[in-house]
This record gives structure tokens, C-alpha cells and sequence, in this order.
């Protein structure tokens, strides 16, 4: 009996938390308080219309209902494109002719002082473009031999060459690319757009990541978290080998009406406590026990390729057998075609210093363009034939660019030609979903260091981007802490050029 008395006590002790003293407090005290952390969390307090409406959405219960933008989008979904590791613009995209005149050559002194690299130490020399370049299409976009395919689609493309950012290091420069901040914390640029918009199919994740080459991009699961917005928000990473979504099947003796009525079950309890305590986190757990449900019949067939017409397979050079960055692409077009808001793709395997054959431009890096040239110029054509480019966003780049010197190691000239990170120049490719068509936006100077003309920081890109969903990236904000956040932070500037 003692045993038992003991037992109510603690119980009875566990019921008396904080929250719950302050949302029982008599004196009004509590309930003031109580609002005053709601607030800070993000649960109350939104200031604006766009906040407004994904707010009370987040409370009705229904956290993922489509939204509409605060004005007309010219895209209504994304696919973001990230080859982690960043490839060389200067093999690429920026062509440089004279870059070659100084290939071997000592690297001037007004390129290194005051400057950070990674890697490079003293006096490296300078390294000429790798790739033969060519002009392609009516918009005479230059193109190297690295990707022959993208050379066919170049009219459908926006090129931004003088793109520049504050981080030379790898897992900063991808979380500000993506989170708008090099700390870790903020939400994911995925999970603000589905923040703002919801989703447009109920069986499946609003934000899908899909991730090829061997390796987690170094940033980690960070680049796609929700930060301090509701985790229903967040990336959910499905595999492309095996069950697309660990743990989702169900266990072995328990058939689909058993799992339901588990379900049912266990939201009502969560209603329950959310009815108690109104912690906006177990509206989270709800949606994403149900959404669980209904996902064990859709992303099955969603990430089934084998019923693909064979033409489609080949044209993105995809075995459906086997996962592959192809096989990503052609799962891309399968979800924003089912009506997943945004598919993030990434690529590792694209840092290229000189110090192995695999990370070698002359290498490594045409290695990893055969791999993937081919499925993004398919998806680009996919897309287009469906109808579905032009309100969807495809996003192509890296978090930085690569130096136009050789990269070398405590002065010593590395096995394999390399270039180390650079943060003042790179290029990034967008089309579709209201960006201008066959066009190139931005300068670097001779050999490619600085951005001369038009330059793009990455707030501004972001920026642009929400733009073409239909947001005000001033406006589509978030309480926590005491203010309101935003993906662009304090800074970012729609880049007007771009747009169709």
C-alpha cells in the first residue's frame, strides 16, 4: 500500500510542471506568462498576413493545408539542385580566355593579401580553364565540354555568374546558403517555403530531400531542419534503396485497420495534452502520425520507378535497380508532379582541391559531371514536355566557387590540379517557375576572382526566390526569441533582372 500512496504522490508531483502552474494560476499572472512564452516560441504574436495565415493553419490542426502566397507566384513549387563540395565555375560556366595567358604563372600579390583561403599557403600559381568552351543555343550561352547535355537546354536556363558569399568553409557557407545564417539553429529554406504555402497533396511530405554520392552533405541534416519553426515543417530524407522511409511499413502481424485504430488512438491522446497545455509541437506529432499512415501507400508508389516508360529511363541514363543521382532527378519530376512543394537534391563528391584523382578538375570533377550532365538536362526537358517547368523552380549550385589559382598545401603544388574555396565569385543556374529564358546575369573580371558587374549575394537569391512563390521575404517571418526571424535575415534584395 505504501508502495502504491507513493506512486500517486509522484504522479500528482509530475502534474504540478511550470506550464501547467502558469496556465492554472488564479491570479491572471499565469495566463500572462504563459502567452509571453507562446509568443517567444513562435506559437502567437505573427505580424503579418502571410505569418497569419500559416499561423492559424498551424493551429487548426491541419499545419500542412495549402496556403495561398500574399501575392500571385510565378512558381508554385522547387527543386533545389545542390552539388555539395561546390564545383568550378572557371571549368564550367565562366569562361576565362585569360586565364590561360597566366596558367603556370606566380599568383599576383594584390589576389592574396588580406585574404583568407582554406588550404592555399604562400604563392600558389595560376591555374587556366580545364574544360574547352563553346557558345551554345540562340542565347549563346558558354559552356564547357564538361556538360554536353546542359549545352542543349541552355535557352531554358538563367545563368547568375557573380553570385558571392560570407563563408569559404563548407558547412557555414551550405547553412547560409540554405538557412540564410552560418549557425545552426534557423529554418531550412524548404521548410520556410512550406511554412508559407503548405502542400498540395495530403499523403505526402511537403519537403522531400533526396541525397546521392556516398556521403550526407557536410552540414549535415541541418541544411534541411525546420530550426525553431514546428518540426512538421522539416525535410523528411527518403532513401532511394530499399523501404523509401525507415520504420513507415508496418510491423510484422499488424494489418491496416490495426494501425488505424492505433493511430486514432494516439492522436486522441495528443489532443488531449495539447487541450491541457496548447504546446504547438503536439499538433506537430499528430500530423505527422497521420501523415505517417496515409504515406505507407503513397510514397511506395511515388518512388517506384520500374513503371517509368523505358524512353524516360533512358533519357535520364537511370537503372531502376540501382540508386543513383539520375534516379533522384527522375524521383524529383515523380513528386513535384504528385504535389510535393519542394525537392531538395543533394550531390557530394564535388570538392575538388588536387589532392586525389577523385578530386581532381581534370578528374574528379568530369567524373561527377558525366554522372549527373545527362539526368539534369532530362529532368529540364521532362519537366518542360509535362508543362510542369514553367511553374516550377529548378534551382542548380554549390555553396561557393573556386579560386582561378592552383591550390597547394603549406607551399607545396598538390599531385592533381585543384582549386581551392572562394567566396567572391561563383555561378548558379535557375529556370522555369518565372525566370527569364536564355539569359546570363553578372560579371567577373578577367580571370574570374571578383564579381565586377551585377553582383548576387546569397540573401539576395533567396530573396529572389521566395519572390516566385509569391512572398515578401520581409514579410514572411516568424516569432521566436522576442522578434520576428526571416530566411533573409536583415539583408537580401530581389534580384529583378531575373525575372520573366
Amino acid at each position: 500500500m505504501s508502495d502504491l500512496q507513493h506512486e500517486l504522490q509522484q504522479t500528482a508531483a509530475l502534474r504540478e510542471t511550470r506550464r501547467h502552474f502558469l496556465h492554472t494560476c488564479s491570479t491572471g499572472l499565469g495566463a500572462m506568462a504563459l502567452g509571453s512564452i507562446l509568443s517567444s516560441c513562435g506559437f502567437l504574436g505573427r505580424r503579418d498576413e502571410a505569418a497569419n495565415v500559416a499561423g492559424a493553419a498551424l493551429q487548426s490542426g491541419e499545419p500542412m493545408a495549402p496556403q495561398a502566397a500574399q501575392y500571385l507566384p510565378k512558381a508554385k513549387r522547387v527543386i533545389y539542385i545542390h552539388m555539395a563540395g561546390s564545383p568550378s565555375q572557371l571549368e564550367l560556366f565562366d569562361y576565362k580566355p585569360e586565364l590561360v595567358k597566366y596558367h603556370g604563372k606566380d599568383c599576383p600579390q594584390e589576389l592574396l593579401e588580406g585574404k583568407k583561403f582554406a588550404f592555399i599557403r604562400g604563392v600558389p600559381k595560376m591555374l587556366g580553364p580545364q574544360g574547352k568552351f563553346a557558345q551554345h543555343g540562340q542565347s549563346g550561352a558558354w559552356v564547357s565540354d564538361y556538360l554536353p547535355h546542359l549545352q542543349g537546354v541552355v535557352d531554358d536556363i538563367t545563368f547568375v555568374k557573380a553570385m558571392h558569399t560570407d563563408q569559404f568553409n563548407h558547412a557555414p557557407a551550405q547553412l547560409l546558403m540554405h538557412t540564410g545564417s552560418a549557425r545552426l539553429g534557423r529554418p531550412s529554406l524548404g521548410s520556410w517555403v512550406t511554412y508559407g504555402l503548405g502542400t498540395e497533396n495530403d499523403n505526402l511530405p511537403g519537403f522531400i530531400v533526396l541525397a546521392s554520392g556516398g556521403k550526407q552533405p557536410d552540414a549535415g541534416k541541418s541544411i534541411w531542419g525546420s530550426g525553431f519553426l514546428p518540426t512538421v515543417y522539416q525535410g523528411v530524407q527518403c532513401r532511394t534503396d530499399g523501404d523509401p522511409v525507415l520504420y513507415v511499413s508496418d510491423p510484422s502481424g499488424m494489418n491496416r485497420d490495426i494501425r488505424k485504430q492505433t493511430i486514432d488512438a494516439i492522436s486522441e491522446i495528443n489532443q488531449q495534452q495539447y487541450e491541457d497545455v496548447k504546446d504547438p509541437e503536439i499538433l506537430t506529432r499528430i500530423a505527422q502520425y497521420e501523415l505517417a499512415f496515409r504515406m505507407q501507400m503513397s510514397v511506395p508508389d511515388a518512388m517506384d520507378i520500374k513503371g517509368e516508360p523505358q524512353y524516360i529511363l533512358d533519357s535520364y541514363g537511370v537503372d531502376p535497380n540501382q540508386g543513383s543521382f539520375a534516379r533522384n532527378c527522375l524521383l524529383a519530376r515523380r513528386l513535384v508532379e504528385r504535389g510535393v512543394r519542394f525537392v531538395q537534391l543533394f550531390d557530394w563528391g564535388w570538392d575538388t582541391h588536387g589532392t586525389s584523382a577523385d578530386g581532381a578538375i581534370e578528374i574528379g570533377l568530369r567524373k561527377k559531371c558525366q554522372e549527373s550532365d545527362q539526368a539534369v538536362a532530362a529532368l529540364l526537358k521532362d519537366l518542360k514536355q509535362r508543362g510542369l517547368l514553367d511553374d516550377t523552380l529548378v534551382v542548380w549550385g554549390g555553396e561557393f566557387g573556386r579560386t582561378p589559382m592552383q591550390e597547394n598545401r603549406d607551399g607545396q603544388v598538390l599531385p592533381f590540379m585543384g582549386r581551392d574555396h572562394h567566396l567572391e565569385a561563383f555561378t548558379v543556374w535557375m529556370a522555369g517557375g518565372g525566370v527569364k529564358r536564355g539569359f546570363a546575369y553578372g560579371e567577373t573580371d578577367d580571370i574570374g576572382y571578383y564579381g565586377v558587374k551585377d553582383k548576387v549575394h546569397v540573401h539576395d537569391l533567396q530573396a529572389t526566390i521566395l519572390h516566385l512563390l509569391g512572398f515578401d521575404h520581409t514579410k514572411l517571418t516568424y516569432q521566436f526569441q522576442g522578434r520576428p526571424f526571416r530566411l533573409t535575415d536583415v539583408a537580401g534584395k530581389i534580384v529583378k533582372p531575373l525575372l520573366a
